[in-house]
């Protein structure tokens, strides 16, 4: 059967129409600029109609009757250009009930236990080749976080900006590059907003900077929270450990565990789940669903999700997750259909979507990317130890303490390049970079003191 034979049946025995997205999904052997090609040839000879513009564009068979209400409605939280299955709106059904309507639900064991890596599937095959499609880069083959590291400047300020917005954060994304890239809080913004970026900016550098050791394990867990809750908890004991009381959910009928053993022992089987699922996109999606439903921190779960769901896609070299664009009322209701229904369905379709949103922001930039300098990959650690160093010894003369280190760790051969690598590095040092280097900024603090001319 031919490419359009296929594309032509599909969109005829669809009554309610089919998005470009849907008919890639069930056709993962047609390209899409092939699948948009054909589609073009179709409308032209009359076989089918089109309605709606841009992602939320339907197609149907010739002779269909298309009404107003045949176009995708803009569910409340969901704009039309999201496409929803016909499971999905079946989960908003029930969510958009009020609280006293829906039934109390406890934490579900079986909904883990049931899993199991590589035979269960929550991304079908083919959403999981469009995935694929959708998200590889020139460095499929390269070392685990090449391009990770590649657009760390740029993935710093999106995933930063959008997991944030998530939150309520109203930083828009202009003032959260100022921050990032200049160390410059926005005006007329609470403290807490400040610090919620500078804690995703400390958390992405960790996860990308340590891509060869980070896992899905505790010590990778648990200080990826630490990072992103620093300075936020009411307890800051909290922060990086195991959540020691109950919780309740905002605006659900959801309990989640309340003792800490439970929840260790199911963060157990989680994480051993986790693990052992080879596809990276299987992975990701496995953590955004099951880490927020069991809440295993006092709070923060769902952006330490958000985060540690880009390790398979950081480790395989593959776009990233920022997140950008997503309305924080759809992403709530998604997270409302797991805890409260166990069903996965509506969070797919909005991680489908926000993954293509993402890959759109990137692939200007795939083509871009300068390569990284050799010199300055190779010797990326001990020009981060010696800058560290410098700052944290101010009563010392910062040139003298770079060369003495450089004359004692590197080949004389790329001693002056590496010097001037390091001294570079220190002339642009600011706030909004000190994490980098494991820096406290009352330790810059100290040392511009001590420096200033």
């Amino acid at each position: 059967m031919s490419s359009n034979t296929e594309l032509l049946n599909s969109i005829r025995s669809s009554p309610t129409g089919v998005t470009l997205s849907e008919l890639l999904t069930d056709h993962p052997n047609i390209a899409r600029r092939t699948a948009q090609r054909l589609i073009a040839r179709l409308i032209e000879t009359g076989q089918i109609t089109a309605l709606g513009e841009g992602r939320a564009r339907r197609y149907f068979g010739a002779g269909h009757t298309v009404s107003q209400g045949t176009e995708p409605a803009e569910t409340e939280g969901f704009p039309s250009g999201i496409p929803l299955s016909a499971d999905s709106l079946d989960i908003l059904a029930y969510i958009d009930q009020p609280a006293a309507a829906r039934k109390p639900v406890g934490y579900q064991r079986d909904f883990l236990t049931a899993y199991s890596p590589n035979e269960t599937w929550y991304l079908p095959a083919p959403l999981r080749r469009q995935l694929y499609r959708m998200g590889k880069t020139r460095d499929l083959d390269q070392p685990a976080g090449t391009y990770s590291r590649a657009i760390l400047n740029r993935l710093l300020i999106d995933l930063s900006w959008a997991s944030s917005h998530l939150e309520g954060n109203t930083y828009s994304r202009l003032d959260t590059r100022r921050l990032i890239e200049q160390g410059k809080a926005a005006r007329g913004k609470a403290t807490l907003e400040t610090q919620m970026i500078l804690n995703h900016k400390t958390a992405i550098e960790l996860l990308v900077e340590n891509i060869d050791t980070a896992a899905f394990n505790r010590y990778t867990l648990m200080n990826l929270h630490s990072a992103l809750a620093e300075n936020l908890l009411p307890n800051p004991a909290d922060e990086g450990r195991i959540r020691q009381h109950a919780v309740d959910i905002g605006k659900s009928v959801y309990r989640p565990l309340a003792t800490p053993q439970q929840i260790e022992d199911a963060l157990d089987v989680l994480l051993a789940k986790a693990i052992r699922i080879l596809d990276p996109f299987e992975q990701s999606f496995f953590m955004l669903v099951h880490l927020p439903y069991l809440q295993p921190f006092a709070d923060i779960n769902k952006r330490t999700s958000r985060l540690v769901a880009n390790l398979p896609l950081f480790r395989a070299n593959l776009c990233p997750l920022t997140f950008l664009d997503v309305p924080e009322q759809a992403y709530s209701r998604a997270t409302l259909g797991v805890y409260e229904m166990t069903r996965v369905e509506l969070l797919r379709d909005l991680f489908v979507w926000a993954y293509e949103r993402s890959t759109q922001e990137y692939l200007a930039i795939k083509q871009d990317l300068t390569e990284p300098d050799p010199l300055r990959l190779a010797w990326r650690d001990f020009i981060k130890q010696t800058l560290g160093d410098v700052i944290r010894h101010p009563q010392l003369e910062p040139l003298s303490q770079i060369q003495g280190a450089v004359a004692a760790h590197v080949p004389q051969d790329e001693q002056d390049a590496v010097q001037a690598l390091i001294v570079e590095e220190l002339r642009r040092l600011h706030e909004g970079v000190l994490a980098r280097y494991g820096l406290r900024p009352s330790e810059y603090t100290a040392w511009k003191t001590a420096h200033r001319h």
